[in-house]
């Protein structure tokens, strides 16, 4: 298979099921032992250990995923839907991550949807969908998918962030502005966090333009120190409207904020490629 995908302009897929196992927040305790039993009474019987689970195939595939060996995450999800004669929508959208992650997008697209197929309000699988056809550059299609998402499970922050970044794709700026608006309004650290069953995408490597309009979005809800440093990005990457950044009435609501104005008064110089 292919080597495992980079972030695309805005996409990154990084499964954490496994994280609470292998780095919880609770306590390192002895493997198999509970609180009292870490360190027995003097004078106690020796406390029963209790073995160690064996892993399912799932949570084998869980593993691989998170060492990013996505071809044998892969070969572990196919097994387990093999056990569940093909029946587990929550896998069959875990497969079609571990496929999204070797590029493999045309396998990924029928993993999710089965997933969907087998449970029809599988928003996470419906975003991932969408996600698909962003990697393709089918923008105009992504669209639905995240609004199908959307549809069943509007207070996600991601959903709104990645409809947003296709609006952005498809020169629907303002669209996206209202979408990245709705999507920090639900989550402020929705830029940064990742899924344990949803794609995120990500814009990287995007142009000034996707730099502004992510600063006026922050702005708009207050988050002076991330619009101030998009905006920087901005400025960075060749922005050069001052005008409109004075005039805008997202800018106006941090026009006061010491890091706005310092950036206002000492604007970088664009960084030429």
């Amino acid at each position: 298979m292919k080597p495992s995908m980079q972030q695309v302009g805005l996409l990154a897929a990084t499964l954490m099921t496994v994280a609470a196992a292998l780095g919880g927040a609770t306590p390192a305790l002895m493997v198999g032992f509970s609180s009292e039993q870490a360190g027995p009474a003097a004078g106690s019987l020796p406390a029963r250990t209790t073995q160690p689970t064996e892993l399912t195939l799932e949570q084998r595939a869980d593993v691989f995923m998170a060492r990013k060996n996505y071809a044998g995450a892969a070969d572990y999800y196919y097994q387990a839907l093999k056990q569940s004669s093909f029946k587990n929508p929550v896998v069959w959208n875990k497969l079609g991550i571990a496929f999204q992650q070797e590029n493999n997008f045309h396998s990924a697209r029928k993993a999710y949807t089965d997933a969907t197929r087998l449970n029809k309000k599988f928003s996470e699988a419906w975003n991932n969908l969408g996600t698909v056809f962003f990697m393709e550059k089918k923008y105009g299609r992504s669209v639905k998918y995240y609004q199908r998402a959307i549809g069943l499970e509007d207070h996600n922050a991601t959903f709104h962030m990645n409809l947003g970044t296709s609006y952005y794709h498809l020169k629907k700026f303002p669209e996206a502005v209202e979408e990245y608006r709705t999507a920090l309004g639900i989550d402020p650290n929705v830029v940064t966090q990742e899924s344990p069953v949803g794609t995120t995408i990500h814009a990287g490597g995007a142009g000034v333009e996707f730099y502004f309009y992510m600063a006026k979005a922050f702005a708009s809800v207050g988050k002076a120190e991330e619009a101030v440093r998009y905006l920087r990005r901005a400025l960075e990457d060749g922005f050069n409207d001052p005008k409109r950044i004075d005039e805008d009435p997202d800018f106006k609501k941090i026009s006061q904020h010491p890091a706005f104005v310092e950036l206002m008064r000492n604007p970088p110089v664009a960084i030429k490629n």
